[in-house]
């Protein structure tokens, strides 16, 4: 019998005829580039989203209007009684976690200083002008920019345009960096 040689043989034994098998990623492989670039949703991040769906909310409501110091409205009051509100009985039954509340509670102290800060730096926009969206999501970065020393503002200022992008139209990041990025050149000067 003659001798097969030996990639023929290997060949013969192959129902696939030779073809290399394809090779397998393992699971935990980023199938390509662009889910490597996606943003992790980490649990500040859904806190975030959290204070910011709470403030939506009492904007619509009427509760959160421009403050000012002084303001006989009773806005930073309203979300404190929101936001405690929110703690225990929301949509998804869920408690609201630690750092939405302290989110919530830093913005009822200071909302007036964030929203004039909010205002002095939006060009082109008033605080009522602006999508209420925009509105709540400029307010958190602010706070965490100016108000949150255990946030970097660079984390601040991207976690706000990634929920930009997934939360309001496609203008609202790029004006919103802008916005932040004026924010955090003077945030000393707001402390």
């Amino acid at each position: 019998m003659p001798a097969v040689p030996a990639d023929d043989a290997a060949r013969a034994a192959d129902p696939r005829g030779g073809i290399p098998a394809p090779s397998v990623e393992s699971p935990s492989a980023p199938r390509s580039s662009r889910a490597a670039s996606k943003h992790a949703v980490t649990a500040r991040t859904k806190a975030r989203r959290r204070a910011i769906e709470i403030l939506f909310e009492a904007d619509q409501k009427g509760l959160l209007r421009p403050s000012r110091e002084g303001d006989p409205s009773g806005a930073p009051e309203r979300l404190r009684d929101l936001a405690v509100e929110r703690a225990v009985h929301s949509a998804n039954h869920t408690e609201a976690p630690a750092y939405t509340r302290e989110i919530l509670a830093g913005l009822a102290d200071h909302l007036a200083e964030v929203d004039d800060a909010i205002e002095a730096y939006a060009q082109g926009w008033t605080l009522a002008r602006m999508p209420a969206v925009d509105r709540a999501i400029a307010r958190v970065a602010v706070w965490e920019i100016v108000h949150n020393d255990d946030v970097d503002a660079p984390v601040a200022v991207d976690e706000a345009m990634t929920l930009a992008r997934i939360l309001s139209t496609d203008d609202s990041p790029r004006y919103l960096g802008g916005l932040l990025g004026r924010v955090v050149d003077l945030a000393d000067t707001l402390r």
